[in-house]
């Protein structure tokens, strides 16, 4: 290639951005797959790309028109699969790079889908709740030529939730003249959503924490914890921690970062989060910079708000021994390397956040045949899914002395080409 031509940027695992990341975390792992590295080239190419404009009227009458995506990376094991996210930072390569990971995540614990990913450029928190509706049901309509329950099926995200994925539903089947329940997950019970579902993800990170703690001969029983964001992912698993004994003993989340060393009462700062909408001001923790948050000695730290927050300014600072990524895409490949060699494991997103995705397929799966699990029956099926995966991943990481997170991608990687070979290329 002339040295004046430059890769597309999709293509290019030097530039900037989530999609860069992701390509830089293949590109490791491409050595490690054998006669399947002819394939590797379709892993940094995503099958499908949708641009979409989404204009609605607003409630004083204006119309505004929104930019929105839908990415469906890789369909060789199954239909794409992926959350919808509406946040004012939403960018191609942000969507590229979080449908890649899914095709990661969902063949590294062996569920039998693709990876997939969407959203809308756009700041919900200033928009009423009719406008809200009209937004995501104009983006499903536009969305719509390429999702289905066999083709792609999305799920909340960022800024989405139940409601946002009953209007997409429900636009979807006026569209199709039928009742699709399994267009989507993560749907209110109402309408064939899955028990289980809203705490799926945070208690999958605290079932992979436990499983890394047992291997790292760390005790539950008053472990230190610290968690970046605290929605559904980083709020259950802190309720979880607490609950075994540990003490969560720092917080960060878009209102500030709040330290206890001693420990948080977690169900009261849940109740102050519920009233105030942040962890700012909570009486039992003292406030402390955004920046000091990385510095605080745990055990444990969950990363569980946006991508790369885990950088190399400041992975120097971490004083954890484990670290378990609630949050897809939280560490950058360099800090990766600077945890490594400082002896901090990383659980890494790909596994440590696949519990929702995991009950998402239970959810399709019970869509699908009419037939709902319990509770209890839910958990059972995540946790035995969650702990199989953590010791696949485990092995390979000890057979082939490398990273969490290479193994991960080594087991996702070779089951992904796999089918991609055996499927062979049509036409």
């Amino acid at each position: 290639m002339p040295a004046t031509e430059r890769l597309p940027s999709y293509l290019d695992a030097n530039h900037l951005g989530p999609w860069g990341t992701y390509l830089q975390q293949v590109d490791r792992v491409i050595p490690y797959l054998g006669s399947l590295g002819r394939w590797a080239e379709t892993l940094k190419r995503p099958k499908r790309a949708l641009i979409v404009d989404v204009p609605i009227e607003l409630d004083n009458g204006e119309i505004a028109h929104f930019e929105g995506y839908r990415v469906q990376h890789n369909t060789s094991r199954g239909p794409g699969k992926g959350g919808v996210r509406f946040h004012q930072d939403v960018t191609l390569s942000e969507v590229m790079a979080l449908a890649g990971w899914m095709s990661i995540k969902n063949a590294a614990i062996n569920v039998p889908f693709g990876g997939a990913k969407g959203g809308i450029r756009v700041d919900p928190r200033g928009m009423s709740r009719g406008e809200l509706e009209r937004m995501t049901r104009r983006y499903t309509s536009e969305i719509g030529i390429i999702i289905g329950p066999t083709k792609d099926i999305p799920a909340p995200d960022v800024n989405t939730n139940a409601q946002t994925m009953a209007w997409m539903m429900d636009t979807y089947s006026m569209n199709e003249g039928s009742t699709a329940t399994g267009v989507v997950t993560g749907k209110p019970i109402a309408l064939g959503g899955s028990l289980g579902r809203t705490e799926s993800t945070g208690r999958g990170v605290f079932v992979t924490a436990c499983e890394a703690a047992a291997r790292q001969g760390v005790d539950l029983q008053g472990a230190r914890v610290s968690i970046q964001g605290f929605g559904n992912v980083g709020g259950t698993a802190a309720r979880l921690f607490h609950e075994a004994g540990a003490r969560v003993v720092a917080v960060q989340d878009h209102t500030g970062t709040i330290h206890a060393p001693g420990g948080m009462d977690v169900h009261e700062l849940l109740k102050h989060i519920q009233s105030t909408e942040g962890v700012a001001g909570f009486r039992g923790a003292e406030a402390i910079s955004n920046s000091d948050f990385w510095g605080v000695e745990t055990e444990f730290l969950i990363p569980a708000a946006l991508e790369s927050q885990i950088t190399a300014a400041n992975a120097g600072d971490i004083k954890a021994r484990i670290v378990v990524e609630g949050a897809n895409g939280p560490t950058t490949p360099a800090a990766d390397d600077i945890l490594a060699e400082r002896g901090i494991l990383v659980v890494p997103d790909v596994v440590a956040n696949a519990g929702g995705v995991t009950v998402s397929y239970f959810e399709w799966v019970q869509d699908f045949s009419s037939f709902f699990w319990s509770e209890d029956e839910i958990n059972q099926r995540l946790e035995r899914i969650m702990k199989d995966a953590f010791a696949a991943v485990w092995q390979v990481a000890g057979d082939h002395k490398v990273s969490m997170r290479t193994a991960a991608y080594i087991v996702a990687c070779t089951r992904i080409l796999q089918a991609r070979e055996v499927r062979g290329l049509y036409p």
